[in-house]
């Protein structure tokens, strides 16, 4: 399974961003799927994730209200639109087939290269 981000960039802060993943192997609908990200200088925090069979999700409480995952499994994309940037959002931003609970991520399997976001303000 490989995974590719897109979408990244230069955005100021209050601005939008959409994050692209592009999973080629498997079809997406066998994997729960999520969204890491790490910071300059931080460790990888994970900040979405959705369940497979039942589309169930678990955001970051940093990212609550403002970031929305969705997978369009038809196309093999996974995506996170991101609403209201901050400056603490700037980060690379990794997608991941993962394990996927109400509560939280844990586990990871594959991953992507990562793109960068950069929120200023």
């Amino acid at each position: 399974v490989q995974l590719a981000e897109s979408g990244g960039g230069l955005v100021q802060a209050g601005g939008s961003l959409r994050l692209s993943c592009e999973v080629s192997g498997r079809r997406l609908d066998y994997y729960n799927l999520g969204w890491f990200r790490q910071a300059p200088g931080k460790e990888r925090e994970g900040v979405s994730c959705q369940h497979v069979e039942d589309g169930s999700t678990w955001y970051a409480d940093s990212v609550k209200g403002r970031f929305t995952i969705a997978r369009d499994n038809a196309n093999n994309m996974l995506y996170l639109q991101m609403n209201n940037l901050r400056p603490e959002d700037t980060a690379v931003y990794y997608c991941a087939t993962v394990g996927c609970t109400p509560t939280g991520i844990y586990g990871s399997d594959y991953w992507g290269e990562g793109t960068l976001v950069t929120v200023s303000s």
